[in-house]
């Protein structure tokens, strides 16, 4: 397996810039993450760097070596699609096997080679049988065997699971990703799902209208998000933003809401007077009566050992996670209390996160 390098890729379709100036590197053996909403540029991407695209500028790298304008066949990828596109007169053991007989591999080769597949895969009980009569599940498998077989430098994937139910698309996530662990292999992986993306992905980049809005680990995105764009696109519910007009000065470690002064980590630079919004997560807000950051309860939904409160506030809607034992009361009035060292700061006018003591070391772009 080896490294993937992306360098100033950019791709133009006439006027219509799809992927703007991208930098990123996908570590040897890593599980890496696209993920946007549709048309964000993260399919444009991936064929650039499977070489079913070319690039309008930069370069890709594989293993070190320039792969920019190479053809696909010349990369030594392995390229697994959302639609299975299986041969129906074949059995899973002709489908999986299929590539290697068409590069001449020796039948003893692809037997020893499909049979190691579809051990990984556990799949070795249908490998006779007729793909017809598949799962979709087990024809997801399948095609995850035909790319195996390969044995690529490393694996690129468009919303594989895109074509299953939820329910069995969660189950998928946890295969694939333990499937990632046994190979120890390179993977690209394309989604909008960003519950895909936080429980598979080592690193992910999300985009937005073709730009690669944040960088980092599923952990950093959700606690320490550099945009607007990222707070609202990852969290089920998504951040919260309370909306206002100040100034900050440097070194300030409070914002003012109204009646109420709200702690919060220490702002590292100036901020003029500005639109500005407080982010917070759901399951960073506590009810307490004493606080005079206050709000009326709009509504609840029950979600078993917890439930989502939604609360008009005077700085706009907010969602807060709590124990589902905690007796509210649609119409009636709350006191908010915000964990001070989760909330971030952003400038509603660009969405850009303001440089705080909570964003030490990250990369703001």
């Amino acid at each position: 397996m080896a490294e993937i390098k992306v360098e100033n890729l950019h791709k133009s379709f006439g006027d219509f810039a799809a992927v703007k100036n991208s930098n990123f590197t996908v570590e040897n053996g890593e599980f890496f993450v696209l993920l946007g909403p549709s048309g964000c540029g993260k399919t444009t991407t991936l064929r650039m760097i499977a070489g079913l695209e070319l690039p309008t500028s930069g370069r890709i790298l594989l293993g070190g070596n320039d792969v920019t304008f190479k053809r696909a066949a010349e990369r030594d990828i392995a390229f697994v699609f959302q639609l299975f596109a299986l041969y129906p007169h074949m059995n899973v053991r002709d489908n999986i096997g299929f590539s290697l007989k068409c590069q001449g591999v020796a039948r003893s080769e692809i037997r020893r080679r499909v049979d190691e597949a579809g051990r990984i895969l556990r799949i070795e009980h249908i490998l006779e049988k007729s793909v017809s009569g598949l799962s979709s599940g087990d024809r997801q498998r399948v095609a995850l065997g035909r790319a195996i077989v390969r044995e690529p430098m490393c694996f690129l994937m468009d919303e594989p699971l895109g074509a299953l139910d939820s329910e069995f698309r969660h189950v998928m996530c946890g295969e694939l990703r333990g499937l990632h662990d046994r190979l120890k292999a390179t993977t690209v992986y394309v989604t909008h799902d960003q519950l895909e993306a936080m429980s598979m992905a080592d690193k992910i980049a999300v985009m937005n209208k073709g730009v690669i809005e944040q960088f980092a680990s599923p952990q950093e995105i959700y606690q320490r998000p550099v945009s607007m764009f990222v707070a609202d696109f990852i969290g089920s519910p998504p951040m919260n933003f309370l909306r206002f007009e100040s100034g900050i000065a440097r070194g300030s470690g409070e914002v003012q809401l109204g009646a109420a002064k709200v702690a919060m980590p220490e702002i590292h630079e100036d901020v003029g007077p500005a639109k500005l919004a407080l982010g917070v997560r759901p399951e960073h807000i506590r009810f307490d009566d004493n606080s005079p950051l206050r709000g009326a309860i709009y509504g609840t939904e029950y979600l078993g050992t917890t439930q989502v409160v939604t609360i008009d506030t005077d700085f706009g809607q907010i969602k807060a996670r709590t124990s589902s034992e905690t007796r509210v009361t649609p119409g009636s009035s709350v006191g908010l209390r915000l964990e001070p060292n989760r909330l971030s700061l952003f400038r509603a006018e660009d969405g850009r996160a303001i440089r705080s003591k909570l964003y030490e070391g990250v990369a703001h772009g």
